[in-house]
């Protein structure tokens, strides 16, 4: 069900501040830096040599701080989390043009997670980078 690790968030104060830090004290690579809808902005950046990228929120962000990971039908595991009695923080799969099915969800400690659709094979090209 899991395909592999995405991306893990970074709660920051300033994104701005935190963008710069990343990507010139750490040598990170930004890969993302859009507006989702007005006032969420998501920025993700990704060490030299990894496939799992930081998104950088602040915490009073509207997008989930959380774990993200790739499964092969984000339908299927919603309904096996479900099944299974997870909390889950969506009653059915976002949808949003030009982005994968996801959905959010806790473990059983309250860790956020997001399951977001993987297409084929790149779980294959992660782990062969």
């Amino acid at each position: 069900m899991t395909t592999r690790i995405m991306s893990v968030t970074m709660p920051v104060a300033d994104q701005d501040r935190a963008l710069a830090f990343y990507t010139e004290v750490l040598g990170c690579e930004l890969v993302t830096d859009v507006e989702v809808w007005p006032g969420a902005r998501l920025v993700e950046v990704v060490p030299p040599g990894s496939s799992v990228g930081f998104v950088l929120l602040p915490p009073d962000s509207p997008i989930p701080v959380a774990v993200r990971m790739g499964t092969s039908s984000a339908e299927d595991a919603h309904a096996r989390l479900r099944d299974a009695g997870a909390t889950l923080h969506n009653d059915e799969l976002v949808r949003m043009p030009g982005v994968p099915p996801m959905f959010f969800f806790a473990d059983p400690d309250g860790n956020g997670l997001v399951y977001i659709e993987d297409a084929p094979g790149n779980a294959d090209r992660a782990t062969a980078e």
